[in-house]
């Protein structure tokens, strides 16, 4: 009985066993893992696009302007851009006084410095230049000073001394300069247009009645009868055609004549002058006196000008019209060319072909072509396209413009091609995915109605699967619009003022050379005189180029929810 009792309480005393689960099971690490490393994703591209917002949106925006006085009397006049903590070596320490390499000691051996812009390019051959605190003997902003946006040179930095308007002594603040150099800009507007706009059209039809003289000669022979009857309708357009040229000089020279009549004296800080034509000033304004109001103004008028006119002074200033037009019509084209290749693509494999081992062949090549270097397909278009395939064009249909090439060269339809070729595997996996997501019961309930395959990929499945098909629409816009490397290769230009379209048969002409926006940005962020000069251009350039792809995306977007919406709910 006691035996009993013991092992009673003995068995009581024993506690159940904990059940212990592996920490690796339940999952929460790796899930905060996974949470973690997405917040890290989104605050990165946060952060990013808030960089370039911030920069891009500010780079416009008129600053003021310090007159900063050294230690040993030299004055500086600029725009403080930016500044930053350095350390100072030791030939700098050795130069300064006791007292002030003891303050550096004291702040742990650092100094400040600050970059200011003081432009001024034709006078000092730079325009930027750094100048540490313990530089400046006096800081200073006097209400004199303007910041002068030339045409040619970069910008002014100092004083205007005066303005002669036909031999009539102005100062800038008269109402009459103001209106004389409004003027004077129009004066300019009007020789530009005609120089470049209606002489650049004669020029042009004087070369097509040449080249049309010289086909006649290549198809029949000089001595031919029909030949000496071109020759002659040639020959009089052409001297027709050079009156008008002689016309347009003509007005053209005396709009020269009479705008150097209304200069500009400029002055820069140290004393010396530069006379220059009033039409050459685009833009000037006291950057000290101006208000918020003012600036405001300013700041719209820079982003007028950055979105609607011609680049200038090596891409740094100006605006970037061409390249904005020359991105959304590549872009444009692209979608064109890729969107009917890479549908009927998908369709077939997913469709027509019998599933089997060449089909799975077919589409590990076409994953495998997402991966290829860009650069490998820029290559492939200058050997395929212009090389070979636009060569035989020109031989075919421009024999009379050879040896220039006319479409053997890089230009807009075959960089349009390249990329297309370069986004189509991305349209042909989202296609695919696309249809494989209408359910069979849709395909197997039309054609026990009595459609057809085609009619029941026309009315039922293709309808149904466009949202994802746009979604992959969407993908290849957005890559092939922010790709350079194959542009450079294929018809990407530094400079291309002259736009693919214009007044002139055929009107597209898909064989000039373009600007994009991608390549600006590179060209001027690292090909430049001056970097620094053209930092705010790239962030600005950079944010137009992301607003432009965003806009670009939230069309198709849209596009997309609404095909989304007619389908929704909807059932066979």
């Amino acid at each position: 009985m006691s035996a009993s009792i013991e092992a009673l309480e003995t068995t009581a005393t024993v506690r159940p066993r904990a059940r212990v689960t592996a920490l690796s099971a339940l999952g929460e690490p790796f899930q905060w893992l996974l949470a973690g490393a997405l917040a890290l994703g989104m605050t990165m591209i946060v952060g990013f696009l808030l960089l370039i917002l911030w920069n891009g949106a500010t780079a416009l925006w008129p600053k003021p302007i310090h007159v900063v006085t050294l230690a040993d009397g030299t004055r500086i006049a600029g725009e403080p851009t930016r500044s930053e903590e350095f350390r100072p070596g030791v030939e700098r320490l050795q130069v300064l006084d006791e007292a002030m390499r003891r303050r550096i000691r004291a702040d742990g051996g650092y100094a400040w410095r600050t970059l200011y812009r003081t432009g001024n390019f034709d006078f000092y051959n730079d325009d930027f230049r750094w100048v540490t605190d313990y530089e400046v003997g006096a800081l200073e902003a006097p209400l004199d000073l303007y910041f002068v946006e030339r045409l040619e040179w970069g910008p002014f930095v100092g004083r205007i001394a005066g303005v002669d308007a036909a031999g009539e002594k102005l100062a800038i603040g008269d109402s009459r300069a103001v209106a004389a150099h409004r003027d004077a800009r129009r004066r300019w507007q009007t020789i530009r247009e005609i120089e470049q706009g209606e002489i650049g059209h004669v020029n042009a039809r004087i070369e097509r009645e040449r080249l049309a003289l010289r086909r006649v000669a290549l198809d029949e022979t000089e001595a031919s009868p029909a030949y000496a009857q071109a020759k002659a309708k040639a020959d009089a357009r052409i001297a027709e055609l050079q009156g008008e040229y002689r016309r347009l000089a003509e007005e053209a020279q005396r709009l020269k004549a009479e705008d150097e009549r209304y200069k500009a004296t400029l002055a820069e800080i140290g004393g010396k002058e530069k006379t220059v034509r009033l039409s050459e000033i685009v833009r000037y304004y006291p950057a000290n006196a101006v208000g918020w109001i003012d600036r405001l103004g300013i700041y719209l008028s820079r982003w007028g000008e950055f979105l609607v006119d011609a680049p200038r002074e090596a891409n740094t200033e100006g605006g970037v019209w061409p390249a904005i037009f020359g991105t959304f019509a590549m872009t444009l084209l692209m979608v064109i060319v890729v969107a009917p290749f890479g549908v009927v693509t998908a369709l077939y494999l997913r469709e027509y072909a019998k599933q089997g081992r060449m089909v799975a062949i077919v589409r590990i090549s076409v994953n495998n072509l997402a991966g290829v270097p860009s650069i490998v397909y820029g290559v492939f278009g200058l050997g395929f396209f212009a090389y070979t395939f636009g060569a035989t064009i020109d031989q075919l249909f421009y024999p009379e413009r050879l040896p220039s090439p006319t479409f053997g060269t890089g230009g807009l339809l075959w960089s349009s091609l390249t990329l297309a070729l370069l986004t189509v595997p991305v349209v042909i996996v989202a296609t695919e995915e696309a249809l494989a997501a209408v359910p069979r019961s849709m395909r197997e309930g039309s054609l026990a109605c009595g459609a057809s395959k085609w009619q029941t990929i026309k009315y039922i499945v293709l309808p149904r699967a466009l949202p994802g098909i746009m979604t992959g629409l969407i993908l290849a816009m957005a890559r092939g619009a922010g790709e350079v490397a194959p542009l450079m290769l294929v018809g990407v230009v530094k400079l291309a003022p002259e736009l693919p379209i214009d007044g002139v048969f055929p009107y597209l002409h898909l064989e000039r050379s373009f600007m994009h926006l991608g390549f600006h940005i590179y060209d001027v962020g690292f090909q430049s005189r001056n970097s620094e000069a053209g930092k705010p251009m790239v962030f600005v350039t950079t944010l137009l180029l992301i607003a432009m792809i965003a806009g670009m995306n939230a069309a198709a977007i849209v596009i997309r929810n609404r095909l989304k919406r007619r389908f929704a709910g909807s059932q066979f």
